[in-house]
Parts: structure tokens; C-alpha cells; sequence
């Protein structure tokens, strides 16, 4: 008699072993931020999204395929096999013969995938342990005969024989759409990479860093896309080049009659208008100045005359200078921190603006402005706060764009144009480093981060 073994079947069906009892699966699928993260990269990334309408679409064309399938054969071909069928079981109950023949019955059971039952007054047997009852709605349902001798036969498809070669096909078939999906990943991967090469040119172009154009090495239509951004990227340059150009011309033209001007001034007689006359011309130079250096400091390669600096005594020589020997700022900066080759000028620059700022700023504030600094053996962070009333979120990221100003009015007690804090980033960017701004609560925080190496000895310029 043949052997059967009844496999049991697992507690989550189409679940992967360990799944249903591993914990870390449920946290990790439970955790919000891990959905978060998902959900950002399916409204972010195209291709993800056509990866699933393709492996969508490829589920539904096979399902769709293997419904048809079985409706046209369970439905016209029922009526032509049934009588074959049939035919061929009287066949068998011939064979097993009346009274049922056990040694034929289990001879039958073996070389053919059918289950056969005997029952009735003299024998009752079973090919399986088992009657296979899954199959009992297939299309070669179970069929029943009487022996002349009052015996029943029954007989029906083996179902782990019948339904082996069925699994095995859907177990092809969900392989062979896998390695189609991940073909069609790889081809969309490909096909989409340009867009990652625009996405990091236009990083480059909005940060003002025209000289790497975008590489174009296909000519389908991304390839076209990569090279209109490139010619909007020439066309922006060139546009603040001659912008740059026009401000450097006219800041030249008016030193030469700015500095007869002041000297004349100096003839006139001593007064409130002198003075008024003296400021306002004080004032023209310093903006002149400015766009100057900003326009030197905006070049790819920037000249910095490096030397040993040391922060700390930098800093306390700006506060004990006019005007900001007045405005009370606290001082925290690290006892360890080394001299580092730094320019500083430059750097004496940025400070006193970012001081100039907090103080005029913050000046009516109760608490008085505040500069400490971290270093952790690499970078310094200066952070330079005041307790003013802040600005506007929405503003913050434009506080070091040129001529910007978080008020409109252009006052005298406000301070300059809006180049001070301009000067600040490129000083900052040119030493390798990042200045940005946010709102303390209350009061704004300028936050400076620097390559801080403790210096070897005297370095050259540059």
C-alpha cells in the first residue's frame, strides 16, 4: 500500500517562516517612523512608482491569464472529457472484477494517480489514509460504481499527485515575474539615472556654482532636459556676471570722488552738519568696500593670507573696540581651543559683523547678547546670539542674500544695506565652512561652523 504523508499546514498562510513570531518584524513594521520614511520615498521617487504599476500590471495580466485559462478549460472541455472519463472508470471497475479483486485494486492505486474505496458486505479497503476530498469540485470529480455482488467503488483523483504539478506551475510562474520585475528595476534605474545628475546641477546652480555644467550622455528627452538646464545655467551666469561686473565698475568710479569729497569735507568748518557730512561719507565707503571684497570672496579660488589665529584673543580685542565695547557681550569660548591658520582679517570680519548685528538687534532686550564656541577637534562652532525679537521664519533663509534686509525701511538707527551678513557667508564658505540662521526663542542665533585644526606653525598665503 502506498504511503501518504499529511503535511500541516503553517499558522499564517504565504506568511515567511519566523515571521508571525519574530518581534522585531512586528516593531519595525509597526514603528511610525519607518512608514514616514516609506511614504516620503513613494511620493519622492517615479521610478519606485513605476516599479510598482509594473510588477500591478504583471499580476493582474497572469491572473487574468490563469482565470481564462481554467474558465475555457473547465467549461467547453468538461463536456468532452466527462464521457472519456467515465468510460475509462468502467474500465477500472472491470478490471478490479466482482467480488472486488485487492491485490488488482492496490495494483491500480499504484501505478495510476487515483485513490480507490471499497466498501460493502464482504470488503472494505482504501488506497489512501486520506480520501482526498480537495479535489472533490474539480472538473474529474469523483465517480462511483456498483459491483454485481452489492460492492461500492469509488474513485477519485490522488490530490497531492493532481495538485504537485499545479503549485510547482504557480511557483515557476511567480519566479519568473520576480526576475522580470527585477530586470525591469534595473532597466528604470538606468533609465531614470540622468535625473539624479540634473537634481545635483541644480543644487549646484541655485548655490551659485556655474563652472560644472550638468553631463549629458544620453539624447532622449532627459538627455534634452540636462541640456536646457545647462543653457539656463549659462544664461543665469552670464547674467550675474555682468551684474557683478556693473557693481565692481561703479564701485571703482566712485572711490576717486568719494575720497575728494571726504576731503573736502574735512575743510569745512567743525558743527552737526561736518559731522552728518563726515558719517554719511564714512558710510558710502564702508559700502563700496564691501562690494568689493564680496565680489573677491565670491571667486572660485580665494586668496586667504592664512596665519596662526587665536580665536579667543580675536575675539576680546573686537570687544574692546567701539561700538561693540559698549554692548555687554558674554563671552564662552573653550580654554583648550588651539591657534588655527586662518585669515584673519577675514575672519575678524565675520565676527565683528555677526557682533554688530546681535548687539544692534538685541540691544533693547533684557538679557545681553551671548558668542560661545564647541570644538570637538575639527570643527569649531561659534554661535553668536542676541534676545531681540527675531525673525520671521520664512525670512531666515534669506538673511545673507545681498542688499536683503528683514525690515524694509532702510533706517539709519536699523543699520547698513544688507551686505554685513553676506560678507559673513562668503567668508565662512571660502574657509571651508557653513554660517546659517534660526530663531532662538526669543531672539535670532548665527550659527558658524569652521575647519579648526590647531596650526603646525606659519603657514603660506592661499
Amino acid at each position: 500500500m502506498k504511503a501518504h504523508r499529511v503535511s500541516t499546514p503553517p499558522a499564517s498562510a504565504g506568511a515567511p517562516a519566523g515571521a508571525a513570531t519574530d518581534p522585531s518584524t512586528w516593531r519595525l513594521c509597526s514603528d511610525p517612523r519607518w512608514h514616514r520614511r516609506w511614504q516620503h520615498r513613494w511620493r519622492h521617487s517615479l521610478w519606485l512608482r513605476l516599479m510598482a504599476l509594473f510588477l500591478a500590471l504583471a499580476l493582474a495580466i497572469a491572473f487574468t491569464f490563469m482565470v481564462g485559462m481554467q474558465r475555457a478549460f473547465s467549461g467547453g472541455w468538461r463536456d468532452v472529457v466527462r464521457p472519456l472519463v467515465a468510460d475509462y472508470v468502467d474500465r477500472l471497475a472491470d478490471d478490479i472484477g466482482s467480488p472486488p479483486d485487492l491485490a488488482r485494486a492496490q495494483a491500480l492505486a499504484e501505478r495510476l494517480p487515483v485513490a480507490i474505496e471499497i466498501t460493502g458486505p464482504v470488503v472494505n479497503w482504501r488506497s489512501a489514509a486520506r480520501w482526498p476530498d480537495a479535489v472533490k469540485d474539480h472538473p474529474l470529480e469523483m465517480l462511483v460504481r456498483q459491483t454485481a455482488d452489492g460492492h461500492r467503488l469509488r474513485f477519485g483523483v490522488d490530490a497531492q499527485a493532481w495538485m504537485a504539478r499545479p503549485r510547482g506551475v504557480a511557483w515557476v510562474t511567480l519566479g519568473v515575474l520576480l526576475a522580470l520585475c527585477a530586470v525591469a528595476w534595473k532597466l528604470a534605474h538606468h533609465l531614470f539615472r540622468p535625473l539624479q545628475a540634473i537634481g545635483a546641477g541644480v543644487e549646484r546652480f541655485g548655490r551659485g556654482e556655474f563652472t560644472q555644467p550638468i553631463p549629458v550622455h544620453r539624447h532622449d528627452e532627459l538627455g534634452a532636459l540636462a541640456e536646457q538646464v545647462n543653457t539656463m545655467a549659462a544664461d543665469l551666469s552670464g547674467l550675474l556676471d555682468a551684474k557683478r561686473a556693473l557693481l565692481l565698475a561703479i564701485s571703482h568710479e566712485l572711490r576717486s570722488p568719494l575720497t575728494r569729497a571726504r576731503l573736502n569735507a574735512e575743510l569745512v568748518a567743525e558743527g552737526p552738519e561736518r559731522d552728518a557730512l563726515l558719517r554719511d561719507l564714512a558710510e558710502m565707503r564702508d559700502l563700496i568696500t564691501s562690494l568689493l571684497e564680496s565680489e573677491r570672496l565670491s571667486q572660485p579660488h580665494v586668496a586667504l593670507h592664512r596665519e596662526p589665529t587665536d580665536l579667543s584673543a580675536l575675539v576680546h580685542g573686537l570687544l574692546a573696540a567701539p561700538p561693540l565695547a559698549q554692548g555687554g557681550v558674554r563671552v564662552s569660548l573653550p580654554e583648550a581651543l588651539p591657534a588655527a591658520a586662518v585669515d584673519r582679517t577675514r575672519l575678524a570680519l565675520l565676527l565683528r559683523n555677526l557682533l554688530d548685528n546681535a548687539v544692534r538687534h538685541g540691544g533693547a532686550a533684557a538679557a545681553p547678547p551671548e558668542l560661545s564656541g564647541q570644538w570637538d577637534g575639527a570643527t569649531l562652532t561659534v554661535t553668536v546670539r542676541d534676545h531681540g525679537p527675531g525673525v520671521p521664519p520664512e525670512l531666515l533663509d534669506h538673511l545673507a542674500e545681498p542688499f536683503f534686509r528683514a525690515d524694509a525701511a532702510r533706517e539709519r538707527r536699523t543699520g547698513g544695506v544688507g551686505l554685513g551678513l553676506t560678507l559673513c557667508r562668503l567668508v565662512a564658505q571660502a574657509h571651508g565652512g557653513r554660517l546659517h540662521f534660526e530663531n532662538a526663542g526669543p531672539g535670532l542665533r548665527a550659527v558658524l561652523s569652521l575647519p579648526w585644526a590647531a596650526a603646525a606653525g606659519r603657514p603660506s598665503p592661499g
